[in-house]
């Protein structure tokens, strides 16, 4: 399999191990951890249905497909046709859906993308570093210089998240996810985005960032990890969750059973021990568990062919 495939799967696998327990603490999950595909608790839904993260991914992914290049307005149209008409769901019903994402999503209407997202320090949760990961892909196989990776990083994130705060977690994220791409190992990934040029950030902002940019996040106690909805606790989840397992089954087991937001840290945690680990890592009853897989992966062959993956 491509790495397109190995990391869309790895988050809509993720994303759906996390769908029926979002909100379960971490101290119940403790002495009922969650180790395999389950359904209904949170959302009421069969076992593999996947959520926005999964949903908004794919569309970026087709929207890409479909064009050729990233237009963020035409992507909005297509986070529109999931909100409304609930395109690019498992089955044809939009649940779940960030008051962030959906702010932004319902004020479009044709004209500037980019200045939908809601730029305000209390709107900061995980709705655009959930689906960041297109901006990785594209921006690997189309061989995009630093400052290109910046504003597609940027720009993608403000269709929902305009504040810096998120903007700063979407680039750490597509860096982290670029270097895994050009075959770095986790470890040196992690070591890499630590010296990358941040300078482009306010200090203030950026420094709410030094638990993963100046410290060392795997050596954190599990205890002084949040799994919430907030931007920084996503990706510090994740990172922690990669950095501390071996395999990518590992990594997700550990990713939701943090409890919280546990579709988009799952999600998260997903898309990156898929381009690690690959689709051959995954395990055969979670990938015959997930809904609609198929579909998934006609969008990824999709964006694969229109690019010239090979």
């Amino acid at each position: 399999m491509s790495k397109v495939i190995d990391s869309v799967l790895g988050l809509a696998i993720g994303d759906a191990m996390g769908v029926p327990i979002e909100t379960y603490k971490r101290e119940y999950l403790k002495l009922n951890p969650v180790i395999n595909m389950i359904g209904h608790l949170s959302h009421n839904l069969p076992k593999g249905y996947w959520s926005d993260d999964t949903s908004l991914t794919l569309a970026t992914l087709e929207s890409i497909a479909d064009i050729g290049y990233i237009s963020y307005e035409d992507i909005m149209k297509k986070f529109q046709e999931w909100l409304f008409n609930g395109k690019y769901t498992p089955s044809g019903i939009t649940f779940g859906v960030g008051n962030t994402c959906m702010q932004a999503i319902e004020k479009y209407n044709g004209n500037n993308a980019t200045q939908c997202g809601i730029n305000n320090i209390n709107n900061n949760g995980n709705g655009s570093i959930m689906r960041i990961l297109p901006c990785a892909l594209y921006a690997y196989y189309t061989n995009c210089n630093n400052n290109t990776i910046f504003e597609i990083c940027k720009n993608l994130s403000s269709l929902t998240h305009r504040h810096e705060i998120s903007i700063i977690g979407c680039y750490i994220m597509t860096n982290y996810l670029l270097f895994l791409l050009k075959g770095f190992d986790k470890f040196e990934s992690y070591y890499n985005i630590k010296h990358i040029d941040y300078s482009m950030f306010n200090k203030e902002y950026l420094k709410l960032y030094n638990r993963i940019l100046k410290g060392n996040i795997a050596k954190l106690k599990e205890e002084e990890i949040s799994s919430l909805w907030y931007v920084i606790d996503t990706l510090e989840s994740a990172l922690y969750s990669v950095l501390t397992t071996e395999s990518f089954k590992d990594a997700i087991i550990k990713a939701i059973n943090l409890g919280g937001d546990t579709d988009t840290v799952g999600a998260v945690t997903g898309s990156i021990v898929g381009i690690i680990y690959g689709y051959k890592n995954i395990p055969k009853e979670w990938l015959n568990d997930l809904y609609n897989k198929n579909y998934i992966e006609n969008i990824c062959i999709k964006f694969e062919r229109k690019l010239k993956i090979k």
